[in-house]
């Protein structure tokens, strides 16, 4: 590196520096440079200035990046803590002077000493983050329905299991979804913390700009006994066809159910509201169970699949214990880390009682990097497949079957935000 690229300091901003870091992050985003008085007010709320990163040229802020606690779910249940990574970019005329790379490494070298045991992001553009040591670990699937085609009782109102699905308003969600997504979060590998903020952002009670907030339908589902089992946020569009037959399209910004019951009732509620023919899915797991709840599941068409929730393995040991096995047996693996936080050889033993994981000088029977042991430690990802890419290389015959074994799950993990 130049020392003229050197010269850019990469700091974490102070308090004053907001608004110059907002612009930068913007312009960034390609969205409008303009910063109001009313966003800064707001991220001045929850913004940490001591992990809020900006490169400066001149005073100006060129560069932006941005980390803040958060907990990932492992396989089993079990919550690890995350430096979960967002706001990440460099202004146009900056590009290619190892900014990113710079305030990555300060902001996982904290992370580490913090002792966060992943790191996270969604990344906007693929190619960036495996260099870093990322890794795709979740995939995002949405389907478009052709509810005339489904094959469900267009008359249907009322779950067939007692349950009930009632309409309510954000106040109500704000009360019942922070609960319901908890006990989501313990079940769904691959799920992150909400905090209050999201909450209010995602009910309406907090906006930048009431103008553009469109106040979704809440649909509750509630078991026989009353639990709540299940929410669904969504919009509907009000088209109409030369001839006034309806054809409004339901759009859903966000499902979660704890149970199969809660999740047939909402997307039967769903597809069965009058002059709605197609709805929007929404980002759901690859394999949800929405097609096949359909009677014809090829009206659910797939529109979007791509990779969604990206991790970064800081602490090997750590994460291999925290995670469950449905197999049992033992891995010897070698983990390349370029950047020096993770590298090693281990030692799994793993178990349905659960697993050790600790260094070894044993030889390796699975060679492989980093970025490759993110991607397979939420349990998506075949180390057989990876290994026919050459991406994963096998020290022992036979080993990329022993770890898929340990590792595989029989559901794919999810992510339902974005952060």
């Amino acid at each position: 590196m130049s020392s003229r690229h050197q010269d850019l300091a990469v700091r974490p901003i102070t308090t004053p520096e907001i608004p110059d870091w907002i612009r930068a992050l913007n312009t960034g985003f390609l969205r409008t440079p303009a910063v109001s008085d009313e966003e800064v007010a707001d991220r001045s709320t929850y913004i940490d200035p001591p992990r809020t990163l900006g490169a400066f040229d001149s005073g100006r802020c060129v560069a932006t990046f941005r980390s803040f606690p958060q907990e990932l779910t492992a396989v089993g249940g079990t919550p690890v803590p995350a430096d979960a990574i967002s706001n990440v970019t460099v202004t146009a005329t900056h590009r290619r002077r190892g900014l990113l790379t710079r305030m990555m490494a300060q902001d996982l070298a904290a992370a580490k000493e913090r002792g966060d045991v992943v790191a996270t992001l969604i990344a906007a553009e693929y190619r960036i983050y495996g260099r870093y040591g990322f890794g795709p670990a979740t995939t995002a699937t949405e389907w478009l329905i052709d509810t005339t085609r489904a094959g469900l009782d267009p008359r249907w109102s009322v779950p067939a299991d007692g349950g009930r699905i009632d309409l309510v308003d954000g106040e109500d969600v704000r009360k019942l979804g922070p609960e319901l997504h908890e006990r989501l979060r313990v079940a769904q590998p691959g799920t992150v913390t909400r905090n209050d903020r999201w909450w209010q952002v995602n009910t309406g009670a907090l906006s930048l700009d009431r103008a553009s907030w469109t106040e979704p339908f809440y649909a509750v589902y509630r078991a026989a006994d009353g639990e709540v089992q299940g929410l669904a946020a969504y919009v509907c569009d009000d088209t109409w066809t030369d001839a006034k037959q309806p054809l409004d399209t339901a759009t859903v910004k966000g499902l979660i159910a704890t149970t199969p019951a809660a999740e047939r009732a909402l997307w039967h509620h769903l597809c069965s509201i009058d002059w709605v023919t197609k709805v929007k899915s929404g980002w759901r797991s690859p394999d949800d169970l929405l097609p096949l709840l359909l009677p014809d599941p090829r009206a659910a068409t797939i529109t979007t699949q791509a990779d969604w929730l990206w991790v970064r393995i800081l602490d090997v040991v750590r994460a291999m214990e925290a995670r469950s096995y449905e197999g049992e047996g033992t891995l010897v693996f070698e983990v390349a880390d370029g950047a020096g936080l993770a590298g090693g050889r281990y030692r799994l033993e793993a178990s349905a009682q659960g697993a050790s994981c600790a260094p070894t000088t044993e030889s390796a029977e699975l060679t492989l990097d980093v970025r490759e042991l993110a991607t397979l430690w939420l349990g998506d990802e075949s180390a057989v497949r990876l290994a026919a890419l050459g991406r994963v290389r096998e020290e022992r015959a036979g080993a990329a079957r022993v770890a898929d074994a340990l590792l595989r799950t029989s559901r794919r993990p999810w992510c339902p935000d974005i952060f």
